[in-house]
């Protein structure tokens, strides 16, 4: 079968149109200035005379210790230690009876992709082995501009609203006394908010710490719309199966990893690119009819919550591929920005609360950390269309507008409204006001994270157990403890009584 689309299969060596590779400058020739002169001496900066101080006019010497000063942009507020990888998405089913993406349009369509993996709470130079969610960033290189899937290495999270974000992180992050991360300041947190219940039990089972980037699966997370040709709309879930299976380490493993390859998923993910071993993912959705979301036992826009396959089974619909490196880490990892916000027709958001929060929170932390014309940047751009906006001027703006008229609408020929909304509307009542969400029949916080707790083996239970009573132990107050035990009591009796023994042992 021929392949289609917005990308045909390319040639072992040629690259994407518009993408970093293409933009390259020789390196080959006479070491010259930022400006293109040539440079006549790098080893020795220009003095007064022999041993003398030195000079301002030294350019070169100026030039490089400024660029140097300004090498570093902001780092990730979360998701800051990332890796990357190009690759393609194959579609394998029909899903036209569904969305009207372009990208999703036929069987054996192929659409060029980036993908960055990343921890949530460390730092850039923290180590890739350790105890977090994954990031699991996607961004779809489409005929209609580009889509990004920004979700997780998790079904679930630990909130359901947004506006808790802040606050959450501030509690996985350093201590603004102490300067460290505190024991206290978490399980605080997640004692006060049950709803945390179900991500933590994931986060400290045995699939807590992922072995590499390539052994881990991926999900949307959020709930998306998908909407068809005629406008009927649907609800989605993406699922991302790796293919390569599940790997995960312990603890014990961890430590010893992190502490001597701090790099140890980049380089994993790197190396098997190289070899040509290129990791894979067959990509899945669940799909749920609008109808019957208002009546669905438990709200279907819940973060916290899964939606059980028996329901809504997993339907594939495609092959992701990773299959190229990054050449430039910076220009093209620590670069990139994704936006669930950045959706493409036939595909849309829903109400989930913290879905919503992120379709602003995303852009505007770009917009601060890589400057107002990120999307100008080679990895971040459209490869497979134009963008055509009137935005213009702001840092590193490169004129590449010309003198064309920066209103719509105009009469000089420039961009026009389609008239055409990408995804379907959504109905709404009742009056404005900060609303908990809509209580389903059976919304609970513990339901879901105790029935997590009663699939697991015994194995896996004492070392759910052992990792949550190891950090527990930690906190100092009494009344947080026996909060926090009291969340997965309420899971399930075992759970909280195993837990409960276990931290007494540690805290004497």
């Amino acid at each position: 079968m021929s392949i289609v689309g917005s990308r045909t299969a390319l040639a072992k060596g040629q690259v994407w149109p518009g993408t970093v590779q293409e933009a390259h400058v020789t390196t080959q020739g006479p070491l010259t200035t930022e400006a293109g002169a040539p440079v006549a001496a790098n080893q020795n900066s220009e003095t007064a005379g022999v041993g003398g101080p030195v000079l301002v006019q030294d350019q070169l010497l100026l030039e490089k210790l400024a660029h140097f000063n300004r090498e570093r942009i902001p780092e990730r507020v979360v998701h800051a230690r990332g890796a990357g990888a190009y690759g393609t998405f194959t579609v394998t089913a029909d899903v036209t009876p569904y969305t009207r993406a372009a990208f999703l349009s036929e069987i054996g369509k192929q659409t060029e992709v980036f993908l960055r993996f990343s921890t949530v709470a460390g730092n850039l130079g923290a180590a890739d082995a350790v105890r977090d969610p994954r990031g699991f960033a996607l961004k779809f290189y489409t005929e209609e501009g580009n889509y990004d899937l920004v979700g997780n290495n998790t079904p679930v999270f630990f909130i359901k609203d947004a506006i808790k974000f802040p606050d959450f992180i501030h509690t996985q992050k350093r201590d603004p006394y102490t300067g460290s991360t505190e024991a206290d300041n978490v399980w605080d947190f997640w004692s006060l908010s049950p709803e945390s219940t179900h991500q933590v039990t994931w986060l400290f089972g045995d699939r807590g710490i992922p072995a590499s980037y390539r052994h881990m699966d991926g999900f949307g997370s959020h709930t998306f719309q998908w909407s068809n040709a005629a406008g009927e709309a649907f609800w989605v879930k993406y699922h991302f199966k790796t293919d390569q299976g599940i790997k995960n380490l312990t603890s014990a493993e961890a430590a010893r990893l992190a502490g001597e390859d701090p790099d140890s998923h980049q380089r994993d993910l790197r190396e098997a690119i190289e070899r040509g071993e290129y990791p894979s993912w067959t990509v899945g959705v669940q799909i749920m009819p609008v109808a019957e979301a208002a009546t669905y036992r438990f709200n279907p826009f819940d973060l916290t919550k899964v939606w059980p396959h028996a329901d809504y089974p997993v339907v594939e619909i495609g092959r992701l591929e990773l299959n190229r490196n990054p050449e430039n880490i910076f220009a093209e990892v620590e670069q990139s920005i994704f936006s669930p916000a950045h959706f493409v027709p036939g595909i849309g958001p829903s109400p989930d609360k913290m879905l919503q929060g992120r379709l602003f929170a995303y852009g505007d932390a770009h917009r601060y950390r890589v400057g107002i014309n990120a999307d100008h940047l080679p990895v971040n751009r459209p490869h497979a269309t134009v963008a055509r906006t009137n935005s213009r001027d702001g840092y590193l703006y490169d004129g590449r507008h010309g003198g064309a008229k920066n209103y719509e609408p105009n009469s000089f020929g420039g961009p026009f409204q389609t008239d055409r909304p990408l995804w379907s509307a959504t109905a709404v009542s009742g009056a404005t006001g900060n609303h908990p969400a809509p209580v389903h029949a059976e919304d609970d916080d513990f339901v879901q994270a105790g029935n997590l707790y009663r699939l697991m083996s015994e194995d896996e239970k004492e070392r759910l157990i052992a990792n949550l009573a190891g950090f527990i132990a930690k906190v100092s107050r009494d009344d947080i403890v026996e909060r926090a035990i009291d969340n997965f009591r309420r899971a399930d009796g075992d759970y909280g009584k195993r837990l409960e023994v276990a931290v007494q042992a540690l805290r004497g």
